[in-house]
C-alpha cells in the first residue's frame, strides 16, 4: 500500500504542517472541508506544496520523522527544491484522478461496444 509524506501550508506561507497519509487526495479534501479545525481563519492549511510517495509505511514513517524535525528554513529549502513557486500541487493530483476515471469510463465504453459487435 502506498504512503505519502506531505507538507501543506496556508496562502501566506506562515504555517507549514508535515503529515503522512495513505490517501493523499482524501486527506487534502479533509483539510479543505475543515479549514478551522487546527488553525484560525487566516491560517487555513489548504495548499499542498510538497509530497513524497513510499511503498511501505515504515519508509514513510522514517521520512515523516526526519522532515518533522527539520527547521522552518530546511522545510522551505525542501519545498523550493521541487516547487520553487510554491504552486498548489493539489491541482495536478485532481487532474490525474480525473484522467484515471476518464480512462476507466473509456475502457468501459469500448468494452460495451465490443460486446455488441
Amino acid at each position: 500500500m502506498k504512503k505519502f509524506v506531505y507538507i501543506v501550508t496556508d496562502r501566506n506561507r506562515t504555517s507549514m504542517h508535515v503529515g503522512m497519509s495513505s490517501d493523499l487526495i482524501k486527506t487534502l479534501d479533509f483539510y479543505k472541508q475543515m479549514p478551522n479545525l487546527f488553525f484560525d481563519n487566516g491560517q487555513q492549511l489548504t495548499r499542498l506544496v510538497y509530497f513524497e510517495e513510499f511503498k511501505t509505511e515504515a519508509q514513510a514513517l522514517v521520512r515523516f520523522k526526519q522532515i518533522s524535525r527539520f527547521t522552518r528554513m530546511q522545510k522551505e529549502r525542501l519545498v523550493r527544491s521541487c516547487n520553487p513557486d510554491w504552486i498548489d500541487l493539489t491541482i495536478g493530483l485532481d487532474f490525474e484522478n480525473i484522467l484515471l476515471h476518464r480512462s476507466n469510463i473509456t475502457n468501459q465504453v469500448k468494452l460495451a461496444f465490443t460486446s455488441l459487435s
